[in-house]
């Protein structure tokens, strides 16, 4: 069974140390380079669905708080204020108050919307000692979130494209949805004390969850604070479920901030703001990749693309061109030298490289390189500028295969 702290380690992704604290671990080269790849094919995929990117503070006033409802809702959950001078500052537990000001510093015209505002921002959950756990359950998070503000007729649409995202993602990244859920509000809770808000929110989701042609279940007592979601479960090796991703229609905040656009007839009318995360928090997820693909991550995620191995040092100046050709294509490239010891050693150390060149005399002297896939298939002898051409173009489409009959 793979367990993304016993690889997380195994493979120098992530480690921690009791005097950074627990719930907060730090990212070792090769998990940054996983984290950095994975943040950025999501900006990408953003920017390409008409979102534009923002950076705000991890620190906001206590008044902010009380403004969107998590001081009353949830604060249990929060780290304590912190005084500066006569103020007090809080480490956010989420990033849609900040957004929701960002909206409010400009006017808007219904011509602007919809407006997709979207962020890898950092946020902290005060979680207790006996619940963390390697990179699922942290107290500091780095969301994927997204908030878009939009008019009520156009929420639909939003939340549809979200699950589509989503979809995509998926199919990239090698995840499988396990299922979907409508998570909706319990008696008894801390929810907002709205009914009809919560009425229009569900029958907006289901009406996306039904266009989309998913199949759902509804769970009470999953919403959040101030609306329901939908959430894509997933399922982890050892059978434990938990939530990636999500969607959620909100009109509480909204109302709460004062927010407005100007109508085709030239009053001020109320934005719905439609929250959504493609996928979830970035140490979830990539605990979730590490234990899906038991640490052989797809090719354009891999930390390391292509380990180069000369056979003796007479080759080595010869690998050397070829991992700077790889660089200079912008993939990730190593050269694996005698001295990290034996061929086979060497073989088996960089068994969750996508792909490995192997150079030995008849292949420096023919321009070639043997070629050994980690699925354990090998083409042969392939030209140097072919295999750069076959991995680039791997990792251009991204995916999970690594040749053409993959």
């Amino acid at each position: 069974m793979h367990d993304h702290r016993r690889i997380g380690r195994e493979l120098d992704l992530f480690d921690t140390d009791p005097l950074m604290g627990a719930g907060l671990p730090y990212w070792l080269p090769d998990g940054a380079v996983v984290r950095h790849t994975l943040e950025e094919y999501i900006r990408g995929v953003e920017r390409a669905a008409g979102y534009r990117h923002v950076y705000s503070p991890v620190l906001g006033k206590r008044e902010l708080y009380e403004i969107s409802g998590h001081w009353s809702h949830y604060s249990d959950d929060m780290f304590p204020p912190m005084r500066l001078g006569a103020e007090e500052v809080v480490l956010r537990p989420s990033l849609c108050p900040h957004h929701a000001l960002i909206y409010r510093a400009r006017s808007h015209s219904y011509r602007d919307l919809p407006l997709r505002m979207a962020e890898v921002g950092g946020m902290y959950r005060s979680e207790p000692s006996g619940v963390l756990g390697g990179l699922t359950r942290v107290r500091e998070i780095h969301l994927n979130d997204a908030h878009v503000f939009c008019t009520p007729d156009q929420a639909v649409d939003e939340a549809l494209g979200a699950l589509e995202l989503i979809r995509r993602a998926y199919d990239d990244l090698g995840i499988r949805a396990a299922r979907h859920r409508l998570s909706l509000p319990a008696d008894g809770g801390k929810y907002v004390a709205d009914p009809s808000l919560w009425r229009r929110a569900t029958a907006l989701l289901r009406e996306a969850l039904d266009a989309a042609g998913l199949r759902y279940e509804s769970a009470p007592g999953e919403a959040a604070f101030y609306g329901p979601k939908i959430d894509v479960q997933i399922v982890d090796p050892a059978g434990r479920e938990s939530t990636l991703s999500t969607v959620q229609i909100d009109f509480h905040q909204p109302a709460r901030f004062d927010l407005h656009y100007i109508g085709p007839d030239g009053a001020k009318h109320r934005p719905v703001m439609v929250h959504r995360s493609i996928i979830g928090s970035v140490e979830r997820a990539v605990a979730h990749l590490v234990e899906q693909h038991g640490g052989a991550f797809p090719p354009w995620l891999a930390p390391v693309q292509l380990a180069v191995l000369p056979v003796s040092e007479a080759q080595r100046e010869r690998a050397r061109s070829v991992v700077e050709r790889a660089l200079a294509l912008g993939l990730r490239a190593e050269l694996h030298g005698p001295e990290q010891g034996s061929l086979g050693a060497r073989i088996r150390a960089a068994r969750l490289v996508p792909y490995q060149a192997v150079i030995g005399a008849r292949e420096a002297d023919g321009d070639e390189v043997a070629v050994r896939l980690r699925d354990g298939r090998r083409p042969g002898g392939v030209p140097d500028g072919e295999l750069l051409r076959v991995i680039a173009a791997r990792v251009e489409m991204r995916g999970t295969g690594l040749w053409e009959s993959a």
